[in-house]
């Protein structure tokens, strides 16, 4: 399965409790409904190993095809709009994507 995976911290500005206010009403909601997206996941980070934690946040989403969210979600009007607004709440952000393995 295709996985996009998002690392980032908050912007200065966002605390913890609006930004999760935001995810469960409108980032999760919206993230799901594209077609391309089976299911979004978002992990804060509290502690790490080695005591460095340089991401406080990790978004997964469980894409149906890679393909299909570059070519088809990823340029619609309606991402390009949440993409706008989430950069704002955001800072440090670092985009990966890739097949699971197991």
């Amino acid at each position: 399965m295709a996985k996009e995976i998002i690392l980032y911290n908050l912007a200065e500005n966002v605390t913890d409790e609006e930004y999760k206010d935001y995810v469960t009403k409108e980032k999760g909601p919206l993230l799901e409904s594209l077609q391309s997206v089976k299911k979004f996941e978002l992990v804060r980070i509290t502690e790490a190993a080695t005591g460095e934690v340089p991401y406080r946040y990790v978004g997964i989403m469980h894409l149906t095809s890679l393909e299909g969210f570059y070519q088809k979600d990823a340029p619609s009007k309606k991402f390009q709009d949440f993409l706008a607004k989430w950069r704002t709440k955001v800072s440090n952000f670092h985009i990966l994507s890739g097949e699971e393995i197991y």
